[in-house]
């Protein structure tokens, strides 16, 4: 059996100081604005605005330190199909909740 064939496929280049220095850099604005945001006390939007952070910083995260900006695009299709099933989830129960 040869052993050639099962080389990596997606081999990409080392990642680079810089991107991890702006990706920390977006990961600590974005906490600021959300220590922000939860100091304005935002009413029932505040849940939503918090949400939405939290989502951006985890599609960051995702994108660069989980290396699915190397990804196959039907990969990444994937992915996405499968984190707005689980939003729309989350947003049923939501909705579930609030008109109790």
């Amino acid at each position: 059996m040869s052993h050639g064939h099962h080389e990596e496929a997606h081999a990409h280049e080392p990642v680079g100081y810089g991107s991890y220095f702006i990706t920390w850099f977006a990961l600590v604005f974005l906490t600021a604005i959300t220590v922000t945001a939860a100091g304005l006390h935002l009413g029932r939007t505040s849940v939503a605005v918090a949400l939405t952070i939290a989502t951006i910083k985890a599609s960051i995260v995702l994108y660069l330190f989980m290396h699915l900006k190397y990804e196959d695009a039907a990969f990444r299709r994937l992915i996405l199909i499968m984190i707005g099933f689980f939003g729309i989830m989350v947003g049923l129960t939501f909705t579930d909740v609030l008109f109790r």
